[in-house]
């Protein structure tokens, strides 16, 4: 048996995201984690996709880090330790240059679930020996990870059977309203008071640019999230905006569009409940002192998969909504347990 695992990064040349809205990269870098023994063995093996936050990459979580373990470190120990069994993992890539995509197609920033499901999936299944069913196929990530692994599963039962969601964003009224007003007065000193001039702070921002805008996040928070759940092609920015500017009044028929992609919304369609009961495992967590009260959601959603009866693990750990890698050794071991129980 090979005694190390090994890193490898494929290079996923995406035809649809190919002249994407914001002139992203189309060609996307993917690592996959392939556990020891991988290379002597004709044996397929689970694949796990792991979703990154807002502002992350799949690439992100290789990184090395003084005081926590990049994530071929923690697997290869939890392999070792027989906590977990064997697996593939595969880190996409839902980076925009806006911070993130949610994984969700939008005409505002472009067809990220599209490139998950229909390229990233298969581009795996092709390259690697997976047990390319939903039954050997999970899916998990925090916070906006967290939120595409869940939302993905509900939309694609055929692919997924098992999910893991750390602090993923759901209950909209608590996770972004609060942010709303930041967004506006970050706006206001940026002299942001129109769609016309978000706009052409947007075309000029750049992540990588130095020194940043006054209070950048704020806007670039609000943004994203507005050019994932309410894309507006007529718009001059792309999107809509679920507020006014300087009021700050809401406007409902936006804010409607974003509560349609609530999972605490979304729960109540029974074709996404049914896809959720029919998993093998569904894992939610977070922290119970979490800065965007992602707690009260994950606390609406368990109590309604339980009025469902959908069978689920929910799970709340001391602490906030940074510094949570750790809660991977639990998933891991809950998805390795619930693979090994396959008919």
């Amino acid at each position: 048996m090979s005694p190390t695992s090994q890193i490898v990064i494929e290079t996923i040349a995406s035809d649809v995201l190919r002249d994407n809205p914001l002139g992203d990269p189309f060609e996307r870098q993917v690592p996959v984690y392939l556990p020891p023994g991988y290379a002597d063995s004709e044996a397929r093996y689970p694949t796990v996709y792991l979703l990154t936050g807002f502002t992350g990459r799949g690439a992100f979580m290789l990184n090395d880090s003084a005081f926590d373990e990049p994530i071929q470190e923690r697997l290869d120990r939890l392999i070792a330790a027989d906590q977990i069994q064997p697996m593939i993992i595969v880190l996409p890539d839902g980076f925009t240059r806006y911070g993130g995509s949610q994984y969700l197609n939008s005409t505002a920033t472009g067809r990220y679930e599209d490139h998950l499901i229909t390229e990233v999936v298969p581009h795996i299944d092709r390259r690697f020996r997976t047990q390319a069913e939903p039954g050997g196929r999970a899916i998990g990530g925090k916070s906006s990870g967290g939120y595409g692994a869940l939302v993905q599963a509900m939309r694609h039962p055929d692919l997924f059977g098992l999910v893991a969601c750390h602090s993923g964003d759901m209950y909209f009224e608590y996770a972004y309203r609060p942010e709303f007003p930041k967004f506006l007065d970050a706006a206001a000193r940026n002299l942001i008071d129109s769609y016309e001039s978000l706009r052409n702070f947007l075309k000029t921002f750049s992540p990588k640019m130095y020194p940043k805008p006054t209070s950048f996040f704020d806007v670039i928070h609000i943004s994203a999230m507005a050019a994932c759940y309410s894309p507006n092609p007529a718009s001059p920015c792309g999107f809509d905006l679920p507020f006014t500017f300087h009021t700050g009044e809401l406007r409902p028929d936006v804010w409607q569009r974003w509560l349609a992609w609530d999972p605490i919304t979304l729960i109540n369609d029974n074709r996404y409940a049914e896809a959720l009961r029919h998993l093998k495992l569904l894992y939610l967590d977070c922290g119970n002192r979490d800065e965007y009260a992602l707690h009260y959601g994950a606390r609406i959603l368990s109590r309604r998969l339980t009025e469902l009866n959908i069978h689920h693990h929910h799970q709340e750990f001391d602490g906030g909504h940074r510094s949570t890698n750790f809660r991977y050794d639990v998933s891991l071991q809950a998805i390795s347990q619930a693979l090994a129980q396959r008919a």
